[in-house]
């Protein structure tokens, strides 16, 4: 069961500020084809790769009417990016500095972003800080508040200490961790998640990123209030914008959707039905929106 897709993108290596080896996939129709439409750049969440992209880069680069290059990112310590050996460089400053440095190394100098829970986080950053990067955003899942109850959950099932003995199992263990929250997703969705979350070595699953980032969560104070980013959601207010949140999400609340929508009236608002944090972006009818979205961008 390890066999995934790799056909439709090319492998692109890069280097951090610091000299860390990063990974991309690029998905790169004829700049013809692209007819002088912005790229989307994909960014993943907190221990996930770009292989959670891959149904979706696949539809919008292959789109019959408007194709776009897509770009997703491994994140430092994450799927095929090199594991920091300073732990303290998985935080949402040093890693919106590699996004940074990817679209330099990939020669984009403006896209549309798209960011899943920590990879949102991430576009906040750069929304402060490097806005002419950005030419639309689309968050999935993710905004300016975490709910404690939802980083728990996340926490506790990434800090289990169960490890899969074969493909199955670990088909099981992603069932058993998101089942009650993705009640849309059928057997083959709960295949492909696994086969999204699990590196195959030796015919045997191992979750594809470096261990610390897990040993991170444990060490945040549930008991107090989380910081937020209102004030860069401020910045992200300047562009069009995109909220999907799961209909069962536990990390981003109803209110503080509707506090974005409040503080960006422009704000369009999918709710991805059946599924909880992080939606898949190429389930239901989410696909379908995040064209309409990308079709009134450049």
């Amino acid at each position: 069961m390890a066999e995934t897709d790799t056909s439709g993108f090319q492998e692109r290596f890069y280097t951090s500020s610091e000299g860390l080896k990063l990974y991309a996939r690029d998905y790169r129709p004829s700049e013809t084809a692209t007819a002088g439409r912005l790229p989307v750049i994909c960014l993943p969440g907190l221990t996930r790769n770009t292989r959670d992209f891959h149904p979706l880069a696949l539809l919008l680069c292959e789109d019959m009417t408007a194709p776009r290059r897509v770009i997703a990112l491994d994140s430092r310590g994450r799927g095929n990016s090199a594991w920091d050996e300073n732990k303290a460089n998985y935080n949402l400053a040093i890693e919106a500095g590699d996004v940074v440095t990817a679209c330099a190394a990939l020669g984009v100098e403006r896209a549309i972003f798209i960011g899943t829970s920590r990879g949102g986080l991430i576009l906040h950053l750069i929304a402060a800080t490097r806005p002419d990067l950005l030419e639309a955003v689309i968050l999935n899942d993710i905004g300016p508040v975490i709910e404690a109850k939802g980083l728990a959950l996340i926490r506790d099932y990434l800090n289990s200490g169960r490890r899969p003995a074969d493909w199955s199992e670990a088909v099981d263990i992603v069932k058993e961790n998101h089942g009650a929250s993705f009640t849309a997703l059928g057997g083959e969705d709960w295949r492909e998640m696994a086969l999204a979350l699990y590196r195959d070595v030796g015919g045997r699953p191992v979750a594809d990123f470096d261990p610390a980032i897990a040993e991170a969560v444990k060490s945040v104070d549930l008991s107090q209030p989380l910081p937020d980013l209102w004030a860069q959601f401020e910045s992200l207010c300047r562009f069009p914008l995109m909220l999907i949140r799961g209909e069962n999400t536990s990390l981003l609340s109803k209110e503080t959707a509707d506090e974005m929508a409040r503080r960006h009236p422009n704000l369009i608002l999918q709710t991805a039905e059946g599924q909880g944090h992080a939606p898949l972006l190429h389930h239901g009818d989410i696909p379908v929106a995040i064209r309409a979205f990308l079709a009134s961008c450049r």
